[in-house]
C-alpha cells in the first residue's frame, strides 16, 4: 500500500504543541480531531472522515500546492449553562486536517460527498507516464523535423560503417 504522507511523529507533536500552547484557553478545551481513515483503490483513494454532528456547510475542502485541506467546526448543541450536567465527553470547535496528495493530482477532479455524518473524498491517481519509444532515422532526416525523412521521403540505405562513410572508402572498397 502506498501512503500519501510519510508519518512524522516529531512533527506531529510540534503541531499539536503550538496549536495547545498558542490557542485561547476555551479553543483548547474545545479542540477536537476526527477521526480518518485512507483506502488505496486501483485508480484513487478514499478519505474518509467521522464528523457526527455537523452538516456539510460547516465542513470545507481545499486543495493548494497538493495539500488537501479538510476543515470546520461542531457547535454545541446544548446551551451553554451545563446546569444539571454530570459529564461532558463530547468535543466541540474547530478542527484542521491535512494531507499531502502526490504530484500530478488534478485538484479539478477531486469529489466528496457527505452522508449521515461521513465525509469521503474521491481523489483519483494521477496518470503514470510511460516511457515513449523514438524511433530513428537514417538518411536526409533531421531531428528538427525538416529532413527528407520526417517529410516522407524513403532513407537513403547506409553502407558501411560510420568510419568509412566519414572517409570515404565505403565506395572504394564496395
Amino acid at each position: 500500500m502506498t501512503f500519501l504522507v510519510k508519518p512524522d511523529p516529531f512533527s506531529s507533536e510540534v503541531n499539536r504543541l503550538f496549536n495547545t500552547l498558542l490557542a485561547p484557553e476555551s479553543a483548547r478545551s474545545q479542540r477536537w480531531t476526527p477521526a480518518m481513515d485512507l483506502v488505496e483503490a486501483d485508480d484513487h483513494y478514499v478519505l474518509r472522515a467521522d464528523l457526527p454532528g455537523m452538516d456539510e456547510k460547516n465542513v470545507s475542502i481545499e486543495i493548494n500546492d497538493n495539500v488537501l485541506t479538510v476543515s470546520g467546526e461542531r457547535r454545541d448543541e446544548q446551551e451553554q449553562t451545563r446546569q444539571g450536567w454530570h459529564r461532558v465527553e463530547r468535543s466541540f470547535g474547530r478542527f484542521t486536517r491535512s494531507l499531502t496528495l502526490p504530484e500530478g493530482i488534478d485538484p479539478d477532479a477531486v469529489a466528496a460527498a457527505f452522508d449521515k455524518g461521513v465525509l469521503s473524498i474521491t481523489v483519483p491517481k494521477p496518470e503514470q507516464r510511460r516511457p515513449r519509444r523514438v524511433e530513428i532515422s537514417v538518411g536526409g532526416g533531421s531531428a528538427d523535423g525538416n529532413g527528407a525523412a520526417r517529410n516522407g521521403a524513403d532513407p537513403a540505405p547506409v553502407e558501411g560503417t560510420a568510419t568509412e562513410r566519414a572517409s570515404g572508402e565505403a565506395s572504394a572498397t564496395a
